[in-house]
């Protein structure tokens, strides 16, 4: 990866921040502290849609004659493909679709896709399932042949596009063939998280949320929807612990819930394919407008 120069290059990481959760912001700060070192870009920065610095503002930050825009977001949704464009003035309000690679002066802005949708995200999740078991073997480390995986995302009927990010990566897993199951689950859509228990028939299961930070839906409401109460689930995170003790013996079954991807040192890896692939769509010329240039393979996503 390093043999790719981007000397020349700014890298803008855009997440989702929280106004509540301050710890929803550190994924994106750790990544780009990673990055950051390897000297690899003239500049590294940070934006958030729901805290400071805010993404409206963040292109005036960079001076480089190249910018490449990654979204640390799951899936081609609405946030990353509807919302996020949309503040960095590269979509208006009600196109149908946008152009990736725009002039702006002398700046060429390349916005990515989200790192979510990347096929190189399934080490990411096999990275965080090996790690919480390793963390917590107690009584012993189970043998992945005859573990499920499940990775639970949070799903919803306003955007397909969350739903298959997870049913990509459920595909992709199965054709590894290292655990004995692997399932999709939902916080919002069938099935739901609290088929955990049900779902899979091997007694050892191992759940990894598919999002990017550890806000409410993986601190909170994983655990209550696993079954454990909300009274003892915040008392755990007052107390400076996950809010699910891993693993936690239920219904016959051993169950391990890991933490959100974002902190996964190979997620670093996953920003730069997404910066290669960026970098060999087709540039504008100077003076050239939005509508005279575009991505040719990368298909524009509206849901």
């Amino acid at each position: 990866m390093e043999t790719h120069t981007f000397h020349d290059a700014a890298l803008v990481l855009i997440a989702h921040g929280s106004s509540l959760n301050p710890g929803s912001a550190a994924p994106a700060y750790l990544q780009a502290a990673h990055l950051r070192a390897r000297g690899m870009f003239a500049e590294v920065c940070e934006a958030f849609h729901q805290q400071d610095p805010p993404v409206t503002g963040v292109l005036r930050r960079v001076s480089a004659p190249r910018v490449f825009v990654v979204p640390m977001f799951i899936s081609e949704g609405w946030f990353a493909e509807q919302v996020i464009p949309g503040a960095l003035g590269l979509r208006n309000p009600g196109d149908v679709r946008f152009e990736r690679v725009q002039r702006r002066g002398n700046q060429v802005i390349h916005y990515c896709h989200p790192v979510g949708s990347h096929a190189s995200m399934t080490e990411v999740l096999l990275a965080r399932a090996r790690e919480v078991v390793r963390q917590h073997p107690f009584p012993s480390l189970p043998d992945p042949a005859r573990t499920a995986l499940l990775i639970a995302g949070h799903g919803t009927t306003y955007s397909r596009g969350s739903r298959e990010s997870i049913e990509r990566q459920v595909t992709l897993l199965k054709e590894r063939a290292i655990y004995g199951s692997v399932h999709g689950l939902f916080l919002e859509e069938e099935p739901r998280i609290a088929e955990a228990w049900t779902l899979p028939r091997e007694r050892n299961v191992v759940l990894v949320p598919f999002f990017i930070s550890d806000g409410l839906h993986t601190q909170e409401d994983i655990p209550v929807m696993l079954g454990e109460s909300e009274a003892v689930v915040r008392a755990r995170l007052a107390s400076g612990k996950a809010g699910w003790r891993n693993p936690t013996h239920r219904q016959g079954k051993r169950l391990w819930c890991a933490g959100a991807l974002g902190t996964e040192p190979v997620l670093s890896d996953v920003i730069l394919e997404r910066v290669v692939e960026a970098a060999a769509w087709t540039q504008p010329a100077a003076g050239d407008t939005p509508a005279a240039y575009s991505t040719p393979g990368h298909p524009e996503v509206t849901g």
